[in-house]
């Protein structure tokens, strides 16, 4: 019987499936594996390469299988698709991914520790009460619309609306069995603020204590969220060779339309990591609108991106800019020095 080299390994909740192949790519078993049985058989198989797609869990279990001495491989799922073959079952899923991981140029993710997993979480959680917080304040608006009643957009006027809605003209106007109602929305609403103010506060503690974090602060436009989720979320920085393939990670790079020697390229691309692209986007749109108001330094980038080119275009140059800045800070252990200005 052939050796297996790599196993694909397809998860899910409680039916997995695993497929092995052997140094030509010859399938040596195909088989179904339940969630308590799955460890027990890779303990029983020799040390060789485990792909798994880069989903759900797909990092636990990368650890599981670490710890019995496998090498264990995560892939983007967008790369695993095109080794599908036709229809789509548990048995292709395996198939496709051990192809896929015995491609040489095929890119993998790197599997995250429990710790990183952790630190990442205070993010993923205050993403969470922010948009519960925003569809509180959108379903606020929408039934005082109901009832004639027109409330101004954001988080700001939230604190007059509540005073409103306890005494004045709109809550004599509101019907009786609505203003309970509002008022538990309001009261939710307030709960929600002080969990948000809670995170940002942890999330304030860990940027001081983080020598790395402290440094990406000195970039204009990356504070202490965006910091701390670039060293909690992006993988090491070693990963990367140059600024442009962290910039393209986290796919602020433009996306390419080209061929016959003719380069054609669009707009971003949105791949890779989505919540440190939107904390760069708004803080590069912070310091666009601040140059834009109060003028931008005197020959600089951003006073000729302005000159001819539309400001949230230029938001998402600088942030693309703002990545490669991160990168090299983070590869030298340097603080940010802002570049001369170029006379005309």
């Amino acid at each position: 019987m052939s050796k297996v080299i790599t196993i694909g390994l397809d998860i899910a909740k409680n039916v997995f499936h695993a497929h092995g192949a052997d140094e030509r790519g010859a399938v040596v078993f195909s088989r179904k594996l339940t969630r308590s049985k799955l460890l027990e058989f890779f303990a029983g198989q020799p040390a060789c390469t485990v792909a798994l797609e880069a989903c759900g869990g797909a990092h636990h279990w990368a650890r599981q299988l670490q710890a019995l001495g496998h090498d264990v491989r995560l892939i983007p799922p967008a790369y695993v698709k095109p080794f599908v073959k036709r229809n789509k079952n548990d048995a292709v899923d395996a198939e496709a991914i051990c192809e896929a991981a015995q491609r040489p140029g095929m890119r993998f993710v790197a599997v995250k520790t429990e710790e990183q997993q952790a630190a990442g979480l205070v993010f993923r959680t205050r993403d969470l009460v922010v948009r519960q917080r925003t569809q509180l304040i959108n379903a606020i608006r929408g039934h005082l619309a109901e009832y004639g009643w027109v409330a101004p957009r954001g988080t700001a006027s939230m604190a007059m609306l509540a005073d409103l809605l306890e005494d004045g003209d709109m809550a004599s106007s509101l019907p009786e069995a609505a203003r309970p109602m509002f008022k538990l929305m309001i009261d939710l609403l307030s709960e929600l603020d002080q969990q948000i103010a809670t995170l940002d506060r942890e999330i304030a503690r860990r940027a001081k204590e983080d020598e790395a974090a402290r440094r990406l602060m000195t970039i204009p436009g990356i504070g202490p969220i965006a910091a701390t989720a670039i060293i909690a979320l992006a993988p090491l920085i070693e990963t990367f060779r140059k600024g442009r393939d962290f910039a393209a990670w986290l796919g602020l790079a433009p996306r390419q339309h080209s061929t016959g020697g003719k380069q054609r390229l669009g707009s971003i691309t949105k791949m890779g990591e989505r919540t440190i692209r939107r904390l760069l986007i708004i803080g590069a749109s912070s310091v666009v609108l601040q140059a834009s108001r109060r003028g931008a330094p005197s020959g600089s980038w951003l006073e000729r991106m302005l000159a001819r080119k539309p400001r949230m275009l230029v938001s998402v140059a600088l942030a693309n800019k703002m990545a490669r800045m991160v990168w090299a800070l983070l590869t030298r252990k340097e603080d940010y020095r802002a570049p001369a200005a170029v006379s005309a």
